[in-house]
């Protein structure tokens, strides 16, 4: 743990003249405030720092926008990207005149939920392993107006450039579809550029463990750290993003987290293992299928009971149901299983050390907000938890020589955004039990959705449209 006056002795002694104070945004994108060193003193630590939040994407209106950034001092870390030496640090959003936790934080849901486990007696650490893909473009274009529509994604390692006029000739090094994991060089050429990624990171504070190309073409990889706790590690996961990023930018290139920007190819999903312990002792371990705990077991039975509404906050997007399709080691299957990789939720090989048994969602891609993520499936996991669900038989078939007949006894994802924000229309009482999700944050997370997202891509022609119906 870190003290607010190590901080500011940090500040002092290393002559750091810039504070930046970063918070994220209901989506899940992290926005940022600098200040002179002198603005920020103990106060800033428990009272925070005022903003206007009214320009914030689904927070407050202009008549009530005074709010402030609580600092956490255990997020501080220097910023690699700027050229001033600048202090980032992580914040909360609070109500300036009452002093609580704002009720649209995503960071503060997260608090409550942890509040939530620990109140209910079932445990007192929550413990998240994100595992979260994406593409490295070189270039990137996309525009829709009145009279035309169309996006553009290059890679140099693009299958669909194999015969591409090159400067200096076509080498002819392209991953395959479906074949890039995981290649040496030179057809994996990424690989400096992600060992500077992985070093960054942990100069940022992240516990880094690899990094590898993924199973896509057009530049698809991973970097992987270490588990945490439910709130570090959702601030691991936003400085993983920002690191990714800006290190792609050094280089001249272009990151995205978009679960299905290659069409053809598999997407870009964010695993997440997760497990319960209290008093220093992991619960998830046991006797039952696989090794896991009755408890496990019936936090798997929460997941996959809520998994429809659960999916309209892990995979909050459009495009998120362009991933979950069948055919590319999508989890469309909501089932469980030790090894099936088509299964929703799988259970690693993780040996004897009951400290290492956990279960892994695979279901949720890196455009959620990864408080809210995390909150959700967890409060979806007490609730299984707390009933007592019954998860059900294991998927240990393959899923491709199932029978038909079997194959519709297994429940599926939804199949787009907006059937997902329906099942959570009316499936969230596991959410806003405990007061970790309000009833409002609920109600303006489906309206932003609809209004924002959902409604204006229903109202706008898709190219592909004009090569099936153009001709009619």
């Amino acid at each position: 743990m870190t003290t607010p006056q190590e901080i500011l002795k940090m500040i002092q002694d290393q002559k750091i003249q810039m504070i930046d104070l970063k918070f994220i945004d209901m989506i899940g994108t992290w926005q940022h405030l600098t200040l002179f060193q002198d603005q920020i003193d103990e106060s800033s630590f428990t009272e925070g720092v005022p903003f206007d939040g009214s320009s914030i994407r689904g927070w407050k209106g202009i008549e009530a926008s005074d709010m402030a950034m609580v600092l956490d001092p255990n997020t501080a870390w220097i910023d690699p990207f700027m050229q001033e030496p600048t202090l980032s640090i992580v914040c909360s959003i609070v109500e300036p005149r009452t002093g609580e936790p704002y009720d649209r934080c995503p960071r503060s849901i997260a608090q409550r939920a942890i509040d939530y486990v620990i109140s209910s007696g079932i445990g007192d650490t929550v413990f998240f392993g994100p595992e979260a893909e994406f593409f490295i473009f070189d270039d990137v274009r996309f525009d829709q107006n009145s009279s035309s529509g169309y996006y553009y994604v290059d890679s140099v390692e693009g299958r669909w450039n194999s015969g591409r006029n090159e400067t200096g000739g076509n080498l002819g090094y392209k991953p395959r579809h479906k074949e890039g994991y995981f290649p040496v060089a030179p057809t994996d050429t990424f690989q400096d550029m992600r060992t500077e990624m992985l070093l960054t990171m942990a100069k940022c504070g992240v516990p880094i463990e690899k990094h590898h190309h993924e199973v896509a073409t057009g530049g698809q990889c991973e970097l992987g750290f270490k588990f945490g706790k439910l709130i570090e590690a959702a601030d691991w996961l936003m400085t993983y993003k920002y690191v990714i990023k800006n290190v792609a930018k050094k280089y001249g290139r272009s990151v995205t987290f978009m679960p299905k920007p290659v069409f053809g190819d598999n997407g870009s999903g964010m695993h997440c293992h997760q497990s319960i312990w209290k008093d220093g002792q992991p619960l998830f371990a046991g006797s039952e299928y696989a090794g896991l705990s009755k408890m496990a077991l019936h936090y798997i039975g929460g997941i996959l009971k809520h998994a429809p509404a659960l999916l309209a906050i892990t995979n909050p997007t459009t495009n998120s149901y362009k991933r979950l399709v069948p055919g590319y080691e999508a989890p469309v299957n909501l089932a469980y299983s030790q090894g099936n990789r088509s299964a929703s939720i799988r259970i690693p090989l993780s040996g004897e050390n009951p400290k290492a048994k956990r279960l892994e969602f695979r279901c949720p891609d890196a455009t959620s907000n990864p408080y809210l993520a995390f909150a959700a499936m967890l409060c979806a996991g007490l609730d299984g938890i707390k009933n007592q669900i019954d998860p059900g038989e294991p998927l240990d078939k393959n899923i491709y020589e199932l029978s038909p007949e079997e194959l519709a006894k297994i429940p599926s994802t939804p199949g787009s955004l907006d059937a997902a924000l329906e099942a959570l229309e009316k499936d969230h009482d596991f959410l806003t039990a405990g007061g970790v999700f309000s009833e409002d944050f609920i109600q303006n997370w489906i309206s932003y959705k609809l209004d924002a997202e959902v409604n204006p891509m229903r109202l706008r022609p898709h190219p592909y449209e004009f090569s099936l119906y153009y001709d009619v």
